[in-house]
């Protein structure tokens, strides 16, 4: 059902749509653009 999804929505929108995998390992970077980072904590909610 999923796949039917996505392909009618490439359809109708007329471009390709990208998929993935729940949780799968992601390599993520980090460019900074300004003066300021800030950085929050989800693992510490106090």
């Amino acid at each position: 059902m999923y796949e039917s999804f996505v392909k009618q929505m490439e359809f109708e929108l007329g471009k390709k749509i990208q998929t993935g995998q729940f949780g799968a390992d992601m390599k993520v970077a980090l460019k900074n653009d300004g003066p300021v980072t800030i950085i929050i904590d989800t693992k510490n909610k106090e």
